[in-house]
């Protein structure tokens, strides 16, 4: 395509980023989706008006996904796209937050509309399903694909899921099986392409637990989401929280499509350490398990309980040579030269 004919940055937002703005006949209108999101006034002008909610708190929170660092180049653009969003609804679900709006800054190597199309599908379908609402962003030209996705939610006041409120004698918990993105991963790099595959899915198509963390961020006592894998995020629970924990390993739950790929103590591994699996790590009182458990099942949820909390620091109970991911440690920078991605905090 010549660069004549190549459609510039603001026709590619108006073609691919304003899904919510275009049957509006008037900029001051807004389309049902995003009056329901609580957007006053959406994309094209500077800024956008949004309307929070009465007796809430806003929750904000922002990623940066960068080609074969956070996830395959090529994958498709729907999964791109799904999951870019997926990880920063997964923040919003950690505090118990309900998606409000969204900005995306988009940094492309080339226009490829084909390749947007399906990121947008991706995208929209997820945003749609939660009933988030873009209204801002960015497109640029650069060498590497990258994508910036700042998420705004709001949560009633006191009622946000935090880092700091586990207490000893809290039973520890998580809302599903845990490693199955890492073996999705480790298929990946091995040649499976089948983005249908059990384990690929649950790495490219991650299920934020937005749901799931609303209908009882009232009832725990803290938690967070489990993305650089669940002794690395245990360990950031227990900091905040000035507490230790003992884990029951044989507890922890598995894909049995792991197990069958990995073996049992590789599938151990990759849930303790793997990252990516964007399930609700959970402290709780003992009596409030029924309830947990009650209120996670009326949202199509589960749970499953994985150790307690101690008063005595430092984490029990499992043995594991992995730390989880961080970025710029000599280690991990090794290991993303090898296998071309990282979790996304």
């Amino acid at each position: 395509m010549s660069d004549a004919a190549t459609p510039g940055e603001f026709e590619l937002i108006r073609r691919y980023f304003m899904q919510d703005v275009e049957p509006a006949c008037r900029s001051d209108q807004v389309s049902p989706h995003q009056a329901r999101a609580g957007v006053v006034l959406g994309q094209g002008d500077d800024c956008a008006l949004l309307a929070p909610s009465a007796g809430c708190r806003l929750a904000v929170s922002v990623d940066t996904s960068l080609a074969d660092v956070h996830f395959p180049g090529d994958a498709s653009a729907e999964a791109i796209g799904h999951r870019a969003l997926a990880v920063n609804l997964s923040d919003l679900a950690a505090m118990g937050a309900r998606p409000r709006w969204f900005v995306l800054a988009l940094t492309l190597p080339e226009v490829d509309e084909q390749w947007l199309e399906g990121f947008a599908r991706g995208l929209y379908g997820l945003a749609q399903a939660h009933d988030i609402a873009l209204v801002g962003g960015d497109i640029t030209c650069g060498r590497e694909l990258s994508i910036t996705i700042t998420v705004h939610g709001d949560v009633p006041d006191d009622e946000a899921i935090t880092r700091h409120g586990a207490r000893p004698g809290d039973l520890l918990a998580v809302t599903g099986v845990l490693g199955s993105a890492h073996g999705g991963l480790r298929a990946w790099f091995d040649g499976q392409r089948d983005e249908r595959h059990p384990l690929v899915k649950a790495y490219l198509r991650p299920a934020p637990r937005v749901s799931e963390a609303m209908s009882i961020r009232h009832l725990v006592s803290g938690g967070l989401d489990i993305s650089d894998g669940l002794l690395a995020d245990l360990g950031h629970l227990c900091a905040r929280s000035g507490v230790g924990a003992c884990l029951d390993a044989n507890a922890i739950p598995l894909d049995q499509a792991l197990v069958e790929s990995l073996g049992a103590q590789e599938a151990l591994e990759a849930a303790l350490n793997g990252g990516d699996d964007y399930e609700l790590l959970l402290a709780l009182a003992p009596d409030r398990e029924a309830a947990v458990r009650q209120a996670l099942e009326a949202v199509g949820g589960a749970l499953h309980v994985i150790g307690r909390v101690t008063a005595e620091p430092g984490i029990t109970g499992v043995v594991s040579t992995g730390r989880g991911w961080q970025h710029f440690h000599a280690q991990d920078q090794q290991a993303q030269s090898h296998r071309g991605t990282g979790a996304t905090s």
